[in-house]
């Protein structure tokens, strides 16, 4: 259960991590905060990362085999490459709509799915 709610708080996580820090390169098209200078959109950021911690300190801690969890430092860390770059690559093609989902990209998942494997063997 600890390695169920660990990776669905580092995808929630994500979600507000994927937002602060590209969000902030729609607003022109989403037509928001256009006039706005960079402090104040550094500051934006900020705020919408502060929800990411929110989500990845715990995420980190429950998933964390120092701490009761299942998972390993190095272990944490791919999961979180992985559950990055897929929650990256879903906003940027549905929600962000500025990309098509190429086989170059296929290729580069399927390496990290390698490193996942790889990762856990024992």
């Amino acid at each position: 259960m600890r390695s169920v709610l660990s990776i669905l708080f580092l995808v929630i996580s994500n979600v507000f991590m994927t937002f602060a820090w590209y969000g902030h390169l729609q607003f022109k098209k989403w037509n928001i905060l256009q006039s706005k200078g960079l402090i104040s959109i550094i500051l934006i950021s900020w705020g919408i990362a502060f929800f990411e911690y929110i989500f990845q300190v715990p995420g980190n801690r429950l998933g964390s085999d120092q701490l009761g969890g299942p998972f390993n430092l190095f272990q944490l860390k791919i999961i979180q490459e992985v559950i990055t770059l897929t929650v990256f690559s879903f906003c940027a093609i549905f929600v962000f709509k500025t990309d098509k989902f190429e086989w170059n990209y296929v290729a580069a998942f399927a390496c990290l799915l390698l490193a996942v494997f790889f990762i856990f063997k024992k």
